[in-house]
């Protein structure tokens, strides 16, 4: 079967959907214990999942950890003699 279609319904399984006609649970598993870049790309969808819904990151840091950390260095930017030099949006 071609790796493609299998990533479709891997990919319908990673969000709780129903798989396409013609794949089962058993098929998926079975085409990933057999395909190495099938499984690497689940392990890859899977993070990407996680981490879009907020969920700790790969290296342990709380939700929004990364986000927060960028606030704080973009108000220290801002804070810089001559950063508030020019137009301002808004």
């Amino acid at each position: 079967m071609l790796c493609s279609r299998i990533r479709t319904a891997l990919s319908a399984r990673l969000d709780g959907e129903e798989p396409p006609p013609g794949h089962t649970a058993r098929g998926l598993d079975g085409h990933l214990a057999a395909c190495a870049d099938c499984r690497d790309w689940e392990a890859r969808a899977r993070r990407l999942a996680a981490l879009t819904a907020g969920r700790a990151s790969a290296d342990g840091r709380e939700p929004g950890a990364s986000a927060d950390a960028l606030l704080a260095r973009l108000r220290a930017v801002s804070a810089l003699p001559g950063a508030g030099d020019g137009e301002q949006a808004g």
